[in-house]
């Protein structure tokens, strides 16, 4: 199955303390709690140690705690 310029992709990331890098192109990444399509431009919330993406400041501080 071929896919079109315009679908939508997971991008796959490298998050930094103050940004990211892109490994392989894409719109969105998945939240790490939720599963929540989180588009590149909104992305906000990541966890650097852990690798993972979060969908709000919320999400981000319950898997902070572990809750």
């Amino acid at each position: 199955m071929l896919m079109s310029p315009n679908s939508p992709r997971a991008a796959r990331l490298h998050y930094l303390a103050n940004g990211f890098r892109v490994l392989t192109n894409g719109d969105h990444v998945l939240c790490a709690v939720t599963g929540e399509k989180i588009p590149l431009d909104a992305l906000r919330y990541w966890d650097v140690a852990r690798q993972e993406p979060y969908a709000s400041a919320e999400i981000s501080t319950r898997a902070a705690l572990g809750t």
